[in-house]
């Protein structure tokens, strides 16, 4: 009689656990270990080579101050710098000039003179609305520009495009990976090409002020996250300046109106299936992705003004030809950098600094030919989340041709993730050359250093994903952490480290509950990681370089609540890890944890100092 897939996947791990006693094992698949990937890296070179001078310009200055900009003095105010820590920060002062008009008019100014460059310098500028870029300018922050962007959502539902009545002036955006009309960021672009936003070096800043507060309340932009979800997370357990009974993003919104109303052709069965089974699909964060399931357009997707999706701080829509190079973005509402179905893009020595809620320093969606070089991030999220759209939202295809290369990760959930949303698919990736440092492991840790995270929402496919040369000094987090699986779920909970704790996570069942749709198995497949060496700490008695060293837990069958038959639901396939030393992990007695794995094949991987070189199966 078989065993079940429960009692397999056990047997399995003791098996593993019990190949760390042995000092060597012959390699089970000799061929597929030794499969060069140099092909892989020369396509990163060749894309490297392409994007080495993405963006030329007229020689023309545009300087701000001959626009009517003005400095602004400063006043300090205390406000929160992380999830969990508040210090003094500079603001703008109470007659601080507002330099958005200025800003505007020297940037279309260049842009009917064919383009050229508009200089922002040394001083505090205060700009209460969008910078908007336009083809062929380029915008430069001399050493020591500092522009204050307002902390006041009002200010970003003045100046958009669409006028939508009392929920404001409002922007063409996406919300973790779905179309909308929302709060400005803080610097857009749509349909440009050809632009720049530049710094002289790391004094020339960009700051969102997302934990500045804009009510007597103390309410500031990082408060709209509301609660967190995480199971025994380390830190960042609430979001800064909440208080119990605030609206929030997670929050049932008495403005969102039924999808009777929004989506009449709907019948009643597919409504029940999008809404599920109460009232949290009426919160802003999950109303929005039930509309796209819903097929609801994205025109009549209204945000804004008494709603609590907050803005990306910089973002590009069908934009091309793109430089962002050597300023300082730090304490942003949202995601840092969030480019959507851009080509030829280049991010390079950019200090991305921000450790706020959903702070993520890098989100390319659906890009293609991108370069993340000489970075530093130090995120409240993901540092670098690679995305391609979200539920029906897939019109601009997969994210693919991405090179990361020669960056510095702090804090944050990945290092380096591919997901959630990702279900217009993502391939080719290539990062190499990396310090995954972890500088604040002593308070707030990297949880994973590779990451990957979808479910039977997003569905999707990654494939062909290389990694290489990846340092871990400081390793990541030593406890484990996962999000809440749903009732009568197969999956052992013990250990799980898929949240955090792993050095390489695959979770192919993230956040499942979050999800009312299921209805799309992802595919991941062709990821092959060489050369991590990760050291080992001490803390609160506890020494080691993780929980675990890799855990992946693939598709879950039982996750589907669609109409039968099911489709095929794959396993994680052919995953190679090589020349790899993950420390010592907390969980020496299950240092390795697989669910629906068809072959992850180990090549001189060395967890808790013994090697492995074999191929499991779960």
């Amino acid at each position: 009689m078989k065993a079940p897939r429960l009692q397999r996947r056990r047997l399995l791990q003791a098996g593993a656990a019990a190949l760390l006693t042995r000092p060597w094992l012959p390699v089970l698949a000799a061929g597929r270990a030794g499969t060069n990937n140099s092909d892989a890296w020369r396509r990163a070179d060749a894309i490297v080579a392409a994007l080495k001078a993405p963006v030329r310009f007229r020689k023309e200055d545009f300087v701000v101050t001959h626009f009517g900009a003005q400095p602004c003095r400063t006043k300090q105010v205390k406000a929160w710098v992380t999830h969990d820590d508040q210090e003094l920060v500079p603001t703008q002062a109470d007659d601080a000039h507002d330099c958005y008009a200025n800003f505007k008019a020297a940037i279309e100014a260049c842009a009917a003179a064919g383009g050229g460059r508009v200089v922002i310098p040394k001083g505090y500028w205060y700009c209460a609305g969008p910078l908007v870029l336009r083809s062929n300018v380029h915008v430069h922050l001399q050493a020591g520009a500092h522009i204050l962007f307002s902390q006041y959502p009002e200010h970003y539902a003045q100046h958009g495009e669409f006028d939508c009545a009392a929920n404001g002036k409002l922007t063409l955006s996406r919300w973790q990976s779905n179309d909308c009309l929302n709060y400005s960021p803080m610097v857009y672009a749509r349909d440009a090409s050809n632009f720049a936003l530049t710094g002289e070096d790391w004094s020339s800043t960009l700051d969102g002020q997302g934990g500045v507060a804009f009510n007597e309340a103390g309410e500031c932009w990082w408060s709209w996250k509301g609660r967190n979800r995480t199971k025994n997370a380390v830190s960042q357990n609430t979001a800064p300046g909440y208080k119990e009974g605030q609206p929030t993003q997670v929050s049932p919104n008495p403005l969102n109106k039924p999808l009777a109303e929004m989506a009449p052709a709907l019948d009643a069965a597919q409504r029940k299936l999008i809404e599920g089974e109460d009232d949290k699909w009426r919160g802003d964060e999950r109303y929005l992705p039930a509309l796209s399931e819903a097929g609801v357009p994205a025109e009549q997707r209204v945000f804004g003004r008494g709603h609590y999706l907050r803005p990306p701080m910089i973002h590009f829509i069908n934009c091309s030809n793109v430089l962002l190079q050597g300023y300082h973005v730090r304490n942003t509402p949202f995601w840092q950098h969030h480019p959507v179905n851009c080509r030829n893009l280049v991010i390079r020595q950019v200090h991305a600094e921000s450790r706020g809620p959903n702070s993520d320093g890098f989100d390319p969606e659906a890009c293609d030919r991108v370069l993340v070089e000489d970075c530093v991030f130090d995120s409240g999220d993901d540092c670098i989340a690679i995305k391609a759209g979200k539920n029906r939202d897939t019109q601009y295809g997969p994210a693919r041709n991405i090179v990361i290369q020669r960056c510095t990760m702090q804090s944050g959930h990945g290092a380096v993730t591919l997901g959630s949303e990702m279900s217009g698919g993502i391939e080719h990736v290539y990062a190499r050359d990396l310090v995954f440092e972890n500088a604040h492991w002593q308070t707030d840790p990297l949880n994973i250093a590779i990451r990957l995270k979808t479910n039977m929402n997003r569905g999707g496919y990654l494939r062909h994903f290389y990694v290489k040369n990846i340092k871990v000094p400081n390793g990541v987090q030593l406890s484990a952490s996962h999000y809440a699986l749903l009732p009568g779920s197969p999956i052992d909970t013990k250990g799980l480290s898929t949240a955090a704790g792993a050095v390489i996570s695959f979770d192919c069942d993230y956040q499942p509950g979050a999800d009312s749709v299921r209805l799309r198995p992802p595919e991941v497949s062709d990821v092959h990681i060489e050369n991590v060496s990760v050291g080992n700490v001490a803390k609160g008695g506890v020494s080691g370089s993780c929980y675990q060293a890799i855990a992946i837990l693939g598709p879950v069958v039982s996750d589907y609540n669609g109409p039968p038959p099911a489709p095929p639901v794959l396993p994680v396939r052919r995953v190679t890890i090589r020349n790899c030393d993950f420390g010592i992990p907390v969980n020496a007695a299950q240092p390795i944890w697989l669910y629906n794995v068809a072959d992850l094949t180990l090549d001189n991987v060395r967890i808790g100092g013994k090697r492995l070189d074999t191929v499991l199966h779960a």
